[in-house]
């Protein structure tokens, strides 16, 4: 079998989680009724100190419906670069909701609260589009995996409070983020007014992420994702799977950090550098890599025209780290 190192998103439930999924309680959860994923919400929402959460099928409806509570129609969110909302979402964001987007650009994703002070747009009346909201993703996916510290999102929120903006957390890899630094996620959720989380990366289920915020948060949300076809009946199913996640698979994520290291030094990139999951692997060709790894049994993928990304995960064990490490080390170098 492949060893695939292309995202967190390719793993497959394990058996447990398969059985855990087969015996969850369902019900309508149009209707509100379906335990099993108000179990999971409620869950979710105490584990980071916010009032609520709402399930939904991808990360990307997550973010949608979590961006779209802070800003309005005409007004903008302030991003990274190269953040997911902004690059991997195929312009959800303003076809959807009608809001606009600027950027600041940081080699490994983080805010720049500099940077910030000097793009704020606050609201000068119908000349100038003002800013409502900013946007953090933590880990930061495509700077490398990178995460944001909690006493620097604490000093974004404190400054977002002083001009009357507010803050979105892109949590897809919070977990990552949460086992490398050991901060709470409750400390990072007092750092959102609302944040996306998901649960099919490295957590390893099948389907899911969350909305997470205030209760009218949610409940403005709850309508939009039926408007825009997310409503799902019977999705316990799902949800359970979520469920067995947060209790079996969180703290082990350490291991993915490990295996990422690995790989790091194989490809000749620092591992001091690789905070999470995810390596970034300079090269000048990264096609012709991809090609020749994959006839090597091993799947890695390029993130532009001078970059390979590798990414560790649950179906990834000791031994396929290592033989991946072993290939792409020759290579590589």
């Amino acid at each position: 079998m492949a060893i695939d190192l292309r995202s967190d998103t390719v793993t497959r439930p394990t058996e447990a989680m398969r059985r855990a999924m087969a015996r969850a309680e369902v019900g309508d959860d149009v209707y509100g009724e379906d335990p099993t994923v108000r179990a999971l919400e409620e869950r979710v929402a105490g584990l980071f100190g916010h009032e609520a959460a709402l399930f939904t099928p991808t990360g990307s409806l997550a973010n949608v419906l979590a961006v779209r509570t802070l800003v309005g129609v005409g007004q903008e969110v302030l991003c990274e670069a190269r953040a997911h909302i902004a690059r991997a979402e195929l312009g959800a964001h303003g076809a959807v909701t009608g809001l606009t987007m600027r950027t600041w650009s940081a080699p490994d994703g983080r805010p720049d609260l500099a940077a910030l002070r000097e793009l704020f747009a606050p609201d000068m009346g119908p000349f100038f589009v003002p800013t409502a909201a900013i946007s953090v993703e933590n880990s930061h996916n495509f700077a490398g995996g990178t995460v944001v510290a909690v006493d620097d999102l604490r000093a974004l929120h404190a400054w977002t409070r002083d001009v009357g903006a507010r803050v979105h957390l892109d949590g897809a890899r919070i977990w990552n983020a949460h086992v490398a630094t050991g901060t709470p996620l409750a400390d990072f959720g007092a750092t959102a007014d609302v944040m996306a989380v998901c649960l099919s990366k490295g957590l390893g289920a099948p389907v899911g992420s969350l909305v997470v915020g205030s209760a009218d948060a949610v409940a403005e949300s709850r309508v939009w994702r039926k408007r825009l076809g997310g409503g799902m009946r019977q999705s316990g199913i799902l949800a359970a799977a979520g469920l067995h996640a947060l209790d079996h698979h969180v703290e082990r994520l350490a291991v993915d950090h490990d295996h990422a290291r690995l790989l790091a030094e194989a490809c000749a990139v620092d591992p001091a550098t690789v905070e999470t999951n995810i390596v970034v692997v300079p090269h000048h060709d990264p096609a012709s890599v991809v090609a020749a790894a994959r006839e090597e049994g091993v799947l890695v993928g390029a993130v532009g025209p001078t970059a390979l990304r590798l990414v560790t995960h649950l179906d990834v064990d000791a031994d396929g780290a290592a033989r991946a490490a072993q290939v792409l080390g020759r290579l590589v170098g």
